[in-house]
């Protein structure tokens, strides 16, 4: 029987029902996938994700806030009144004593109406600087967050501005790269662009911006370029003035002419711009020439060697981002430089006895004559001289900066150096001294090169025979020192070049044999850095040609080159040694008129078109070169008759400018001889030759160059040939050569006295 009351029946349950119960007594959970009648909370990774509430409150936020700032933004910033830079200050330059040395005078600038700007010039503009202008906005924030990420990634630095808002920074705020001043550039573009036409903010923005050659607004630089009014202007000429907004100095090219490529590239892509908004025809835009600019014509308060001073301090300040070109251009600087007024009055002076006074109006030749130098304290890496030619107003291109003439054979010693750096062997496996023996046969065929044949000339056509290193530096022997770059590597001397001090974008400046013959188009000051470098025992420092800057008061933070160990010292110190040599009894003898213990060497562009000494005391590292220039067309021109000479070789009047102004530099001075540590086997100690080997040929009457180009080696003094077949003595007598058949253009290696292993070996040299 049952226990349950009769007549009372439960009804049956369904599963919802027992749910339900079982949850109320604390019974089992439901099931996966049934439902317990109230939310299921989130468990594991799903915990840390926001809900869709919070998600839409955050995004609600942020929206909330950008629009009462941009609202509290646009209320507070109010458009200002024109700033300082419309009339700008004068730039003063000092010497390192606080001398004056130059000031660069008013700003150029003279507005104009939009309507007197030819309607292409405008377009050109547009096309390189902003090609939606007249249908976007004021500010463009998708192309802002662009350039501050390219900024931020290595792309180059990039504003991402529209023409509103870089009008609204030259004629209203000014150039300093801040947040601060970009948020107010930011409203001030938006109000303006309210209150003003397109057209009205076109026309600000042409007269303010700044071209180049201190010309403020495009009235001012049509005539600063092309000598006439802008309605004058063709769309090729207007191309150009718009492509310099980019860039004003680095694309003017009779300033800069080594950066003429990068200018025209500019100037395709101003016109291909304009082609591709249909503002040109594909025809038109075929037919067109670069027009290259006039001659600039400075400020008559830059005469002499101000000019050059200013225009390579610019240089210097906006190549190191320590302040841009247009906020320079602004003024109100005190810069003083490095520049000693002694030193420098003496490197003018050594150009006057040697060259100027030496020139003559009625030989052609001599229209032609320019003169570079530049002079560095090893110790500090500071630029102490100068010299940039004979009159910025009359010879506005720096030649002391300029990197358009080869180095010739000034660059042998990075050659030398790379194989004492990386203990490179010859083609047998002999260690590169000054003492080994290399075949020194004219146009003898370089091996172990898989480039091509390639077999370079010696100066003159002069033939050696068997010769040592430490000789064929004396007598700059194309062949010795072809060879020996293969023997080392091509790429290993560019890049011992490069870390001495020459720039790795140099022109010309390439991996192969004839890297030695110095093709590469290094400026005066590059290689003198480079020299400085070597005697400074191989510690590298970048040059320094500014020792202060200030403005309202206050000093601006200039960079701290800290220097490093470029090259081992045994490397640079060795080369020091071959250096020697070349002063004591090569081809640079001339420099011994300064009265110091001095290394140096010797170069010859190719064609004779420049002549150069690059050289150093313990206490001073100085290059002159002499240049050959059409004063009309800038065309490059040999130096043959001028000065009344034959020739003008690197032996010749190059390092009499230097051994003059090197004695007047040093005048007073405590007399220092060179403190080296060589490599091992490099002592003042040539081997004899054996028995069979050649005599040097007698100089051939014919001046041959280099087939592949580059530098010639160097002669003697100006006037005289190249070398002959006597050896120039060195500090221990070298055995005269007994004469013997020529030999053949294989190289045939020589054995040398076996050197003792260095403790250093295979061990990595840089950084000792």
């Amino acid at each position: 029987m049952s226990d349950e009351p009769e007549g009372r029946r439960w009804a049956p349950r369904d599963a919802s029902q027992d749910v339900t119960i079982d949850a109320a007594v604390g019974g089992p959970a439901p099931l996966p996938g049934e439902q317990s009648g109230k939310p299921r909370r989130r468990t594991g990774w799903r915990r840390a994700l926001p809900t869709w509430r919070m998600t839409l409150s955050a995004l609600l936020l942020v929206v909330a806030l950008l629009t009462g700032g941009f609202l509290l933004g646009y209320l507070l910033v109010d458009i200002p009144p024109a700033n300082a830079a419309a009339t700008a200050q004068s730039n003063v330059y000092l010497y390192k004593d606080g001398t004056q040395i130059a000031r660069d005078g008013e700003v150029n600038r003279e507005n104009v109406k939009l309507e007197q700007i030819p309607l292409t010039v405008q377009q050109a503009v547009l096309a390189a600087e902003d090609r939606d202008f007249h249908s976007e906005r004021a500010v463009d924030p998708q192309a802002m967050v662009r350039a501050a990420w390219n900024t931020l990634t290595g792309k180059g630095r990039q504003s991402g501005s529209t023409i509103t808002q870089q009008y609204v920074k030259n004629y209203y705020l000014g150039q300093e790269q801040t947040v601060t001043r970009k948020v107010k550039e930011f409203f001030i573009a938006v109000k303006l662009d309210r209150e003003e036409s397109k057209n009205e903010i076109l026309e600000g923005y042409l007269n303010t911006s700044y071209f180049g050659r201190n010309a403020y607004g495009i009235q001012a630089a049509a005539h600063a370029y092309y000598g006439t009014d802008i309605g004058e202007l063709g769309t090729a000429q207007g191309a150009y003035l718009a492509a310099l907004l980019n860039a004003p100095s680095t694309y003017d090219v009779t300033t800069h002419p080594e950066n003429r490529e990068r200018a025209l590239d500019r100037w395709n892509y101003v016109l291909d711009g304009m082609v591709k908004e249909k503002w040109l025809s594909a025809a038109d835009r075929a037919a067109m020439k670069f027009p290259t600019p006039h001659t600039a014509r400075p400020a008559s308060g830059l005469s002499g060697q101000g000019g050059y001073v200013v225009q390579a301090v610019e240089d210097y300040l906006t190549n190191n981002r320590i302040i841009d070109e247009n906020t320079l251009a602004a003024g109100g600087y005190r810069i003083t430089t490095t520049l000693e007024r002694a030193k420098q009055d003496a490197f003018a002076e050594a150009v006057q006895d040697q060259v100027l006074n030496r020139l003559d109006q009625d030989r052609a030749a001599d229209r032609n004559v320019r003169v570079g130098g530049a002079s560095i304290d090893p110790a500090t890496g500071k630029v102490v001289a100068m010299y940039g030619g004979v009159d910025y107003t009359k010879q506005y291109v720096n030649n002391a900066t300029r990197r358009d003439y080869q180095v010739g054979s000034t660059f042998k010693p990075f050659v030398f150096t790379a194989a004492v750096e990386n203990r490179s062997t010859t083609q047998d496996g002999r260690i590169i001294t000054p003492n080994t023996v290399y075949d020194g046969s004219n146009k003898r065929p370089v091996e172990g090169w898989s480039g091509g044949h390639y077999a370079p000339a010696n100066e003159d056509d002069v033939s050696y025979g068997p010769i040592t290193v430490r000789t064929a530096t004396d007598e700059s022997v194309n062949a010795v020192y072809a060879q020996m770059a293969v023997d080392v590597s091509p790429a290993k001397v560019e890049r011992t070049a490069i870390d001495l001090g020459i720039p790795e974008d140099t022109p010309d400046l390439t991996a192969s044999p004839s890297i030695a013959l110095g093709p590469a188009t290094a400026g005066v000051l590059d290689l003198t850095e480079a020299y400085a470098t070597l005697a400074n025992h191989g510690r590298h420092g970048t040059y320094t040609l500014v020792e202060q800057v200030r403005k309202d008061g206050e000093n601006l933070p200039l960079p701290k080159a800290a220097a490093r160990q470029a090259v081992s010292r045994e490397a640079a110190d060795t080369t020091t040694s071959i250096l020697r040599s070349v002063v004591d009894g090569g081809t640079g003898t001339a420099a011994q008129s300064a009265g110091r213990p001095a290394a140096g060497k010797t170069g010859t562009a190719e064609e004779d078109k420049a002549a150069w000494f690059a050289g150093y005391t313990p206490d001073l590292a100085t290059v002159v070169a002499v240049m050959g220039q059409d004063p009309v067309t800038g065309t490059q021109k040999p130096l043959y008759g001028a000065l009344g000479l034959d020739r003008i070789n690197g032996g010749g009047v190059p390092a009499e400018i230097w051994g003059q102004f090197t004695a007047a530099a040093l005048e007073g001075s405590e007399v220092r001889d060179f403190e080296l540590e060589l490599q091992e086997g490099a002592a003042d100690v040539e081997p004899p030759p054996e028995e069979g080997t050649d005599q040097p040929e007698e100089p051939s009457a014919t001046d041959t160059r280099d087939p592949a180009g580059g530098g010639t080696g160097d002669g003697g003094p100006s006037g005289t040939p190249g070398p002959g077949p006597t050896f120039s003595p060195n500090p221990s007598p070298t055995p005269s050569l007994p004469p013997t058949p020529t030999p053949s253009p294989s190289y045939t290696p020589l054995p040398t006295p076996t050197l003792t292993a260095s403790p250093f070996e295979g061990v990595m040299r840089k950084g000792w």
